[in-house]
């Protein structure tokens, strides 16, 4: 019986949202589920199937966390294999990376496979010397392979991979299979997503469980492909979606592969408010921080947990868009939720309304009419529309008649006051 933990799409060195306190997250959700679900555990060993890093190139406190991560590891005596991501692969021309460099350091094997147009076998075994491979027999009776991004060329790369197992000295029984690609059907808006048909070559080579990464949302088919997902969310939406490590284990029976999502990471809270269009501006913001306010008191948002909130605002509204200060109001709400990253997404559609216009009408017709859609879409000037639609045609006419500005500005004072609508003082145009 062999026991290992298999983890992906870690992105140490995560920036988005500008935080660093967002960044450290990466680092601790790594950093606990090493401890929880592989040291405590006492694994044979631990597969990252891609992705280490967020970034090829790497800061050096970044560079700093997969070093302390991987060290514990170390003392413990379990070893780490690894495959490159694409975020972390090496760029083209380049012959190292840093997750060569973590392996030239003994702290991981990068299992890749050799450069076959050069002579080199596809899969060598693993020389402890020049600390290269692209395969090892693990004392625990375990044959784990890696492989490295291949992008659009994924289906062809597989039947190469399939082709070099089967022509391997006869192994261990377990064979696992390090692949950094996603599967059709698992997440919407994926471009070059692998068939399922695609991967059969594997199995048939006899991979008994395939270690995928590359998509963040946790799925496994038929007991022999695994994606853990991403250890931490690396954006609102994939907040959704279940994630974690999984805590596998190979005995005569086959394959019991167990998610494991209870580890150290940031809460996040999605919060939806839709208005009708009869709403204020003002009764939009104070609806906006009554919603958040209600979450806190019923324990949605944890104030104390400095989670990640995102409030969607959309439906209608009776105002211009750019009348409500979203800046003031995020700001307000993230000192409600006490929110370590508050997003306020403001998706409202303003009103409209379009009055049909005979085919015979007159300019004068038109404008009228233009400026009555204008003024009942919006839910402070709506209740007097015509008369103010009548006012601004006036004050159209005026400004025609070469009127100062002084006088202009007197009588849209005059308008925006009076309860009447004023005659106009001149003969419209």
């Amino acid at each position: 019986m062999a026991r290992f933990l298999h983890i992906a799409d870690i992105h140490l060195g995560f920036d988005r949202y500008d935080n660093k306190q967002r960044t450290q997250d990466f680092f601790h959700a790594l950093k606990d589920v090493i401890q929880t679900y592989a040291i405590d555990q006492q694994v044979d060993f631990v597969v990252i199937a891609g992705d280490l890093f967020e970034h090829r190139t790497i800061q050096p406190a970044t560079l700093n966390q997969a070093q302390i991560c991987l060290k514990k590891l170390q003392e413990a005596g379990i070893p780490v294999l690894a495959i490159e991501g694409n975020h972390d692969n090496r760029p083209y021309g380049t012959k190292t990376s840093w997750l060569q460099y973590l392996a030239d350091w003994g702290l991981l094997m990068l299992l890749e496979p050799g450069n076959v147009s050069q002579g080199q076998p596809f899969y060598a075994a693993w020389d402890a010397r020049t600390r290269r491979g692209g395969y090892v027999d693990l004392d625990c009776g375990v044959r784990v392979l890696g492989s490295v991004w291949y992008g659009a060329s994924a289906p062809k790369a597989i039947e190469q991979i399939a082709a070099a197992i089967q022509s391997l000295p006869a192994g261990p029984k377990h064979t696992v299979l390090m692949f950094h690609h996603g599967l059709e059907g698992q997440i919407a808006r994926y471009q070059g997503a692998l068939r399922y048909a695609d991967l059969l070559p594997l199995k048939q080579a006899g991979v008994t469980y395939l270690a995928l990464g590359h998509i963040h949302k946790n799925y496994a088919v038929e007991d022999w492909i695994f994606n853990p997902g991403s250890l931490e969310a690396n954006s609102i939406e994939e907040s959704s979606y279940q994630r974690g490590a999984y805590l596998v284990e190979l005995n005569d029976s086959g394959v019991q592969a167990n998610l494991k999502s209870q580890y150290q990471q940031r809460s996040v809270v999605r919060l939806r408010m839709t208005t009708q269009g009869q709403e204020s501006l003002e009764e939009v913001e104070s609806a906006a921080l009554a919603m958040v306010q209600q979450a806190v008191t019923d324990g949605t948002i944890a104030p104390t947990a400095q989670p990640i909130v995102e409030l969607r605002i959309d439906g209608h509204i009776g105002f211009d868009r750019l009348e409500l200060d979203t800046r003031q109001l995020q700001q307000q709400l993230q000192q409600i939720s006490n929110a370590l990253i508050f997003l306020l997404k403001f998706e409202a559609d303003a009103s409209t309304f379009v009055t049909p216009i005979a085919e015979d009408a007159n300019r004068s017709q038109i404008e009228q009419e233009v400026f009555l859609d204008i003024l009942t879409a919006n839910n402070t000037y709506k209740k007097r529309a015509v008369e103010l639609a009548q006012g601004l045609t006036a004050l159209k006419d005026q400004q025609v008649d070469g009127r100062s500005e002084t006088e202009l500005y007197a009588f849209v004072e005059t308008l925006l006051t009076s309860e009447a609508n004023p005659q106009p003082s001149s003969t419209p145009v």
